[in-house]
């Protein structure tokens, strides 16, 4: 009876017993709903690049509480910020992004409904920001129940959509002592591939003309707008002559206020992408002079700033494997009734006959993908140091980026959970690598190599401007 009794014990304790890791994992699903209600504030906030003020102070007060050092206005930025706890090596960033996109105002509906703001989060930065946090906060606990010796710091990164705000902390030197960098992004899908995305370089033209009555005496007149629209119609030549992969996209952002008065101011606003950094500076060289032209043709004078550029993302396949290995264990989302009603009625906004669900439950296998579509300032810093990241289901499977569709989905349940597995998987990625001095020393091998040469030196392709805090203005 008696060896019944330790033989019963024995199988009760290891049934219940938790490893630290899983402690961790059951900390973080216990604050689902206030990690929930630090996003939806954010979503809420919406607030566009480098005007995030309320959204950065959130998240910088989320952490102070946890017992971060926070660091404030970094990198001649009034958003940025870092939020350290411990010291000494290794040293282990995670990213978080918190800025919004004009336009795309919706409500967490599955329809189209504004909410009457000027911004939407329509790439789910409200959760990227949010579930780092939750990631360095859990990492923090591991620390110190563990006696983990070692830094973990958050990064607080505003502007990413087109402000290129990480590239001014690079270049400032806020990840020089670091040995890895995590990021996320919000998606439809869940994947920890590695790949690589486009290069980036943006900025506004602006022409200046004459002004005059548009009937009475135009002769007097030489139009600005004129000189924006000669400049487009020679960039969409030049789509012809670029290499096929290179991507270039426009908005005319002030075209004249009345139809008889003749514009003597004009501004256009200029992306260029392409897989590569060089061919990205070389059309935009070409951009520039058809800028020139249309000047010179249209009797205007233009004058351009450059707002952001970015680098192509550097891959790490050994700091990959990790987080795939982690996100796996970690799982994808469980859609409930509700869910899946509200996903069904977005997927047929979006004319999808059948919602893959299989996207949000289950998780891609590990792949080097071919570059994506977008850009993203994350590039610069994996050139700086290894990085790797990962995507989780936080939108409804089959849901474009940058859609009133991911705006709503984001600021309901799906989202919510999303960002909860990404907190999990990041919290783990980054104890794995406190433990593993290996894995670290094999990433920088790895990194070191695909930059290639040693005499490799770090140049920001927005020069040696100050960021462009206004260039949501």
């Amino acid at each position: 009876m008696k060896q019944l009794f330790i033989l019963c014990s024995f199988v009760s304790v290891s049934i219940f017993a938790q490893s630290p890791k899983d402690k961790m994992l059951e900390s973080i699903g216990k604050k689902e709903m206030y990690y929930g209600g630090i996003a939806k504030q954010i979503w809420n906030y919406a607030e566009v690049g480098y005007q995030e003020t309320k959204s950065s102070a959130l998240l910088q007060e989320t952490l102070s509480k946890e017992g971060f050092k926070i660091e404030k206005g970094v990198a001649g930025i009034p958003t940025a910020f870092t939020a350290t706890f411990g010291e000494g090596k290794p040293v282990i960033g995670i990213l978080g992004e918190f800025d919004a996109l004009p336009g795309l105002s919706q409500d967490s509906t599955a329809d189209q409904k504004s909410v009457g703001g000027i911004a939407g989060h329509a790439c789910g930065h409200h959760l990227f920001g949010t579930a780092s946090a939750a990631a360095a906060i859990a990492v923090k606990e591991y620390m110190k129940a563990n006696n983990i010796k070692g830094t973990i710091r958050f990064y607080g990164t505003p502007a990413e959509e087109g402000g290129s705000g990480k590239v001014y902390m690079v270049r400032e030197g806020l990840f020089n002592d670091v040995d890895a960098v995590v990021h996320w992004h919000p998606s439809a899908s869940n994947s920890a591939s590695f790949g690589t995305s486009l290069a980036n370089k943006s900025g506004k033209f602006r022409f200046y003309g004459v002004s005059a009555h548009a009937a009475a005496s135009p002769e007097k007149g030489r139009s600005a707008l004129d000189g924006v629209e000669a400049m487009d119609n020679m960039v969409n030549m030049l789509r012809e002559h670029v290499p096929s992969d290179t991507r270039i996209h426009y908005v005319i952002t002030n075209g004249g206020k009345a139809p008889n008065v003749v514009p003597d101011f004009a501004e256009v606003y200029y992306y260029a992408r392409s897989p590569r950094r060089t061919d990205v500076m070389d059309v935009w060289s070409r951009i520039e002079n058809a800028a020139k032209g249309a000047a010179m043709g249209t009797g205007t004078r233009v004058d351009w700033e450059l707002t952001g550029g970015t680098y192509e993302l550097l891959p790490n396949e050994t700091l990959a494997k990790v987080m795939h290995a982690n996100l796996t264990k970690v799982g994808g989302l469980t859609y409930t009734a509700e869910e899946k009603a509200f996903a069904e009625k977005i997927g047929k906004s979006l004319g999808i006959e059948s919602v893959k669900f299989e996207d949000g439950t289950g998780v891609k296998p590990l792949a080097a993908e071919k570059g994506g579509g977008g850009s993203t300032d994350v590039g610069d810093v994996s050139w700086t140091v290894p990085t790797v990241g990962l995507t989780t289901a936080t939108w409804v499977p089959g849901t474009p980026a940058h859609s009133w569709q991911a705006v709503a989905a984001g600021g309901m349940s799906i989202g919510r959970k999303g960002m909860v597995n990404a907190a999990k998987t990041m919290a783990l990625t980054v104890t794995d690598l406190f433990e593993s001095p290996q894995t670290l020393k094999d990433a920088k091998a790895e990194f070191e190599k695909a930059r290639g040469t040693k005499e490799f030196k770090y140049q920001a392709m927005v020069g040696d401007r100050k960021p462009a805090l206004d260039y949501r203005k």
